[in-house]
């Protein structure tokens, strides 16, 4: 995920290290414990949302990497979990190249210790509201060909870009960047969500610091411009190509994931 802060702060909560702790990791301080079960008192679903929103991912990369894609741009990565893209991508092609971007110091040290593998992985210190920095960086440019389709991956980020900072211009500048046959991959909180999720939890990001819009079903569809919606389109986390192995009980209803996702391809 984005960060709202390129300094090491361990007195704040931070969003790479709630996410973290809602994965079950450990890479987090007390005073990201205290504002991730503030949120868990709200929403105590959003555990399992977060575990919902990394096998999205994981199943996307997969299906990408059997669409022939090789190549991708993971922006707001977050801090190394379990299914990391390189991780899943190689699986199905083992020379896949991957880049990694993030602008959290902690997140960046993790992310540069993972193994490089087979296809290598580069890892850069880059910030998603400034898109054209990040496509014109050159370990970016060393590590990417943008005359062939990259897989874009925007999860659980956009969220934390309020529309002042533009983000229908990011996304174009994303799109126009990437050759025809590319892929954008998006989950997204949503203000469908159940209306007490949706009021204490923008509640508590900001009074951590963290600045949260969560946006309509109709709001996200349109940062897909320019990009056609493989089926099954715009769905719930837990709608996207579920498969056999998910065990993510959802018995209130998908949207109890919190988040829309899709996958987008470029004509």
């Amino acid at each position: 995920m984005e960060r709202e802060s390129s300094g090491f702060d361990p007195h704040t909560p931070n969003v790479a290290r709630l996410y973290d702790y809602f994965l079950g990791g450990k890479d987090h301080f007390p005073a990201d414990r205290v504002a991730a079960e503030r949120l868990l008192r709200v929403a105590p679903e959003i555990r399992a949302a977060a575990r919902a929103n990394r096998a999205f991912l994981g199943r996307a990369v997969r299906y990408l990497a059997e669409a022939g894609i090789t190549q991708f741009l993971d922006i707001g990565t977050g801090l190394p979990a379990w299914g990391n893209v390189h991780e899943v991508a190689r699986k199905v092609t083992p020379g896949a190249k991957v880049v990694y971007v993030d602008r959290d110091p902690v997140v960046l040290v993790h992310a540069r210790a993972m193994p490089a593998g087979p296809g290598g992985t580069t890892v850069i210190d880059g910030d998603l509201r400034k898109p054209d920095a990040i496509l014109r960086d050159p370990d970016v440019l060393a590590a990417l060909d943008f005359d062939r389709p990259v897989g874009v991956l925007l999860t659980a980020v956009m969220h934390y870009l309020g529309e002042s900072d533009r983000p229908d211009e990011i996304m174009a500048a994303l799109r126009d960047a990437v050759a025809p046959g590319s892929h954008l991959v998006m989950s997204h909180g949503t203000s469908d969500a159940r209306g007490a999720f949706v009021r204490k939890s923008t509640e508590v990001y900001q009074r951590a610091g963290v600045p949260l819009t969560l946006r309509s079903r109709a709001r996200i569809l349109e940062l897909f411009e320019g990009f056609e919606l493989v089926a099954p389109g715009l769905v719930w986390l837990p709608e996207w190509h579920p498969g056999q192995t998910d065990t993510i009980d959802f018995g209130n209803g998908p949207e109890t994931s919190l988040a829309l996702c899709g996958v987008g391809r470029k004509s």
